[in-house]
């Protein structure tokens, strides 16, 4: 009777282990939102980089609505890439410029921004943080699990009666990890 609890809380174990080394590896690199007349994606070339390693990370909007083109108002990017570091709970902040632009946007055709670096810290700060953020401004990450909550954020502007005004906030969320380089 003991020698059969032991093998069924072996069991239980080796299949927990295996569940989890599971979930771990299928990390979500890739996201694919659409949302009225567009489609936004968020993507990161792998689930794992190696530090010191350049992350890729990318969004793209694309429009898909009835006219050849259109055009829409943002800051000074309509993407942000804002992350959460979930070893260290650290939030990594996306920053935009406070200016108005107008990018036109070609029907089927993607317009796509790089990735290339984010974070901020104060003086106040402690330096473990300051130096973790300089890093990653840098776009060299150190090791970790990250979360990237992107968001594509941007306003239609008015051509005719063929589209309605609206303001667009569309999210996304992917994934990656970071390892010790060898």
């Amino acid at each position: 009777m003991i020698h059969l609890k032991k093998i069924s809380i072996i069991f239980v174990c080796v299949f927990l282990i295996v569940i989890l080394f599971v979930y771990q590896q299928n990390m979500k690199t890739k996201a694919e939102v659409k949302e009225g007349d567009f489609v936004y994606r968020l993507v990161t070339e792998k689930e794992e980089y190696s530090e010191g390693e350049a992350i890729k990370i990318y969004a793209e909007l694309e429009y898909i609505g009835d006219q050849e083109e259109i055009e829409i108002s943002h800051g000074g990017s309509p993407f942000s890439f804002p992350m959460v570091e979930t070893t260290r709970n650290y939030d990594i902040d996306s920053f935009n410029f406070l200016v108005l632009k107008r990018t036109k946007l070609i029907k089927g055709e993607s317009l796509r921004l790089e990735f290339l670096g984010s974070g901020g810290y104060g003086s106040q700060d402690e330096n473990e943080y300051t130096e973790f953020m300089k890093r990653v401004a840098n776009n060299e990450f150190p090791k970790g699990r990250y979360v990237v909550n992107g968001a594509a954020d941007f306003n239609v502007i008015e051509s005719g009666d063929s589209i309605e005004k609206k303001n667009y906030e569309i999210k996304a969320q992917i994934e990656f990890r970071v390892k010790n380089s060898k």
